[in-house]
């Protein structure tokens, strides 16, 4: 019992710091919301759980041509993590795998589509993953008859989708993150107001029924990461699963950012699921909420990543 009363003790003074530590960095609403159209930000990693660590290590290095860039186990906490992607973390778009022991299977979900991948030879990319045993799901070619974009489509061992798209040399190849929505026009909303992303593209396919919008920092769609935000027509649910966990994106100042969400969830739905808090085990500053549709996003102090990152180094 006296266990009981002094974790319950802990817990009401952790919620009384961060509620505390908000409110002295309270920005009237206004300025908030303008300040995020300004702040310094951009795609830092995804976040999924796979079934099995070196089998998809492999693959991603090997037949899709990214770097691993970071392994560590925790035999502890009965999980291993690796960070792979196309260039440094502290400059790249990467993506954050997790194994946790024992579970070798993971549900995808309806909701979540696929990643993009930038290339400059698909055909080669396509073949390579070919040789190796890899799942081709769409052959590449061209958009539509007569249409310029050339993709491919093709699966990790876990049943990922990636969209291999034929560009230019860019600064990031892990270029897109595909979301189904309900509300294209909400989400549009939601994301420019609380991440100060921008509207790079938006287009309606009513022959296969589906609209698209493609948000993301910057103004040139194939020089950066974006979100790619799918509604497809009549579609009135989609299932989350338990693979793909989220998005971090990097941010000066992780109170202003969570006051912004926050102003924003009372319009359009979603909502604040940690408050800003810096985390004793790694000195990360970090906000977490979910989107109207229940995506989630982690909001990361810039500063304190790249010293985190820095002594990993």
């Amino acid at each position: 019992m006296a266990k009981c009363k002094q974790f319950a003790y802990c817990i009401v003074l952790f919620l009384h710091l961060i509620g505390s530590s908000m409110a002295a960095h309270t920005t009237p609403d206004d300025d908030v919301l303008e300040w995020v159209k300004k702040d310094n930000r951009r795609f830092l990693h995804a976040d999924i759980r796979v079934g099995d660590l070196n089998s998809t290590i492999k693959f991603y290095t090997e037949s899709l041509g990214m770097k691993l860039l970071s392994q560590k186990d925790f035999p502890e906490q009965k999980y291993s993590k690796a960070i792979v992607g196309f260039g440094p973390q502290d400059t790249h778009f990467v993506l954050e795998l997790t194994y946790i022991y024992g579970v070798d299977k993971y549900d995808i979900g309806t909701g979540f589509g696929h990643f993009g991948i930038a290339t400059q030879d698909i055909y080669t990319v396509v073949e390579n993953i070919r040789a190796k045993g890899g799942v081709i799901t769409r052959e590449p070619g061209p958009i539509a008859e007569g249409g310029s974009t050339i993709f491919a489509f093709v699966q990790d061992p876990n049943g990922y989708s990636f969209e291999l798209l034929q560009r230019p040399p860019t600064p990031e190849p892990l270029c897109q993150i595909l979301l189904n929505v309900l509300d294209l026009d909400r989400a549009i909303e939601f994301y420019e107001m609380a991440l100060g992303m921008n509207l790079l593209q938006k287009y309606d396919n009513p022959q296969e029924q589906f609209s698209m919008a493609m948000v993301g920092y910057g103004s040139n769609l194939t020089q950066t990461t974006v979100l790619e935000l799918r509604y497809n027509y009549n579609v009135t649910e989609y299932t989350k699963g338990d693979g793909y966990a989220q998005v971090a994106i990097g941010t000066d100042d992780v109170y202003k950012s969570a006051a912004a969400v926050k102003l924003v969830t009372k319009e359009l739905g979603g909502q604040i699921i940690l408050p800003p808090v810096s985390f004793p085990t790694t000195n990360i500053k970090i906000t977490s909420f979910v989107d109207p549709d229940g995506w989630k996003t982690d909001l990361v102090d810039n500063e304190d990543y790249l010293k985190q990152l820095q002594k990993k180094e």
